[in-house]
């Protein structure tokens, strides 16, 4: 029997390339484990009314951890124009499938990496190394918005003097969406990333949120965040407005170490915090939770590059290794980082994306001879 049992879920568009390409990487390294393949995506939501079978979700719970492609998501109406005839009318409503994991798991930390590897020439400078811990379960992507907005819900929200200048709004011109925010999911998150910032030695944690004007969500993260800062004093707590640090990151990308964030404000910088140190083909993340995690690269399922094998395969590559990372297989994944870091120094294999003519599986072979 397999030390392992690992779910692969291709997904839809260039996931199944890019899981493809880990896949051989995988495979060179050796790591005992069983992979087993499960269904997720745009095809069971057109075919099924669900791109998240019930199947799919009882492999995740039978496996260590996960490997995660892309899927394709499209706004409400868009979706459900695309079901089967046979499923049209029947009050289905798409939800996004990592989302519902993340949510269904309980894997409230977001992990995203954003390192400038040397020789990259998409990096902005080469001296960045950030980490970024996102709340993945509650904030602004909690879910629970409404429209058209109920009458009850509208005069619960009238308990709050400025919802009186939305008072005669008509209930079919009003939509709102809720910024949920507990004090467990914020203490849980700010205390990951002071763990892993004592950890790893990093010298500083930056809470970015907007408690000036979020006055009672962001407050409560800020409360939060400086209680826990408090059990840390080694590490130096940084307190950073989301608009600033946009700003900041651009501006002095070196100085900053560890960054934690609520799950809207986390999805914006993470991905600014990727396009510096080479965009979205080198983004990964894990969603991380007590007893489960799943790891996949950022981008999307790029429709209009399926089946050309185009892509940058690098994000899912080291979403992989960060995959080896939390099984505890440190040695396979510091080999995997290495390979791909020589790799992308020598710069005889590149994409599209770095000026080059590699295919996507051209970098998972080369990135696997390094092994």
């Amino acid at each position: 029997m397999a030390k392992y049992r690992l779910a692969i879920l291709p997904g839809d568009g260039i996931g199944k390339e890019v899981i493809e390409a880990a896949m051989i990487v995988l495979k060179r390294l050796n790591l005992d484990a069983e992979y087993i393949y499960g269904d997720i995506g745009w095809e069971f939501w057109c075919r099924e009314g669900n791109p998240l079978p019930d199947r799919t979700i009882k492999l995740l719970k039978e496996t260590d951890a996960c490997l995660f492609g892309a899927i394709t998501s499209k706004p409400k109406e868009d979706a459900a124009r695309e079901l089967t005839p046979e499923l049209q009318g029947k009050g289905l409503s798409y939800v996004s499938p990592i989302v519902k994991l993340r949510q269904l798991f309980d894997l409230y930390i977001n992990l995203r990496p954003c390192k400038a590897y040397p020789g990259n020439p998409l990096n902005y400078r080469d001296n960045i190394d950030l980490v970024i811990f996102r709340e993945n379960t509650e904030g602004s992507y909690a879910g629970v918005e409404f429209f058209p907005l109920p009458e009850e819900v509208r005069q619960a929200l009238m308990l709050h003097p400025k919802m009186r200048d939305f008072k005669d709004v008509p209930a079919d011109e009003i939509a709102v969406s809720t910024r949920i925010m507990t004090k467990k999911g914020c203490e849980r998150i700010v205390r990951a990333a002071f763990e892993y910032a004592r950890q790893y030695k990093r010298k500083s944690v930056t809470l970015v949120e907007k408690p000036n004007v979020l006055r009672e969500t962001g407050g409560l993260m800020l409360r939060e965040a400086r209680r826990v800062a408090a059990e840390y004093p080694e590490i130096r707590f940084i307190e950073a407005n989301v608009d600033a640090m946009c700003m900041w990151l651009i501006k002095n990308p070196q100085d900053y170490d560890v960054l934690v964030a609520e799950n809207l404000f986390g999805d914006i910088i993470s991905d600014l915090a990727a396009q510096l140190v080479g965009g979205l083909g080198f983004a990964c993340a894990g969603n991380i939770g007590d007893n489960y995690a799943v790891f996949e690269p950022t981008h999307g399922s790029a429709p209009k590059y399926t089946g050309l094998y185009k892509v940058n395969p690098t994000a899912t590559l080291l979403a992989a290794k960060m995959m080896l990372d939390w099984l505890g297989e440190k040695d396979l994944a510091a080999r995997l980082e290495g390979a791909v870091a020589e790799v992308i120094k020598e710069g005889k294999v590149r994409t599209y994306d770095m000026g080059g003519s590699a295919k996507t599986l051209d970098v998972a072979e080369a990135v696997a001879a390094k092994l």
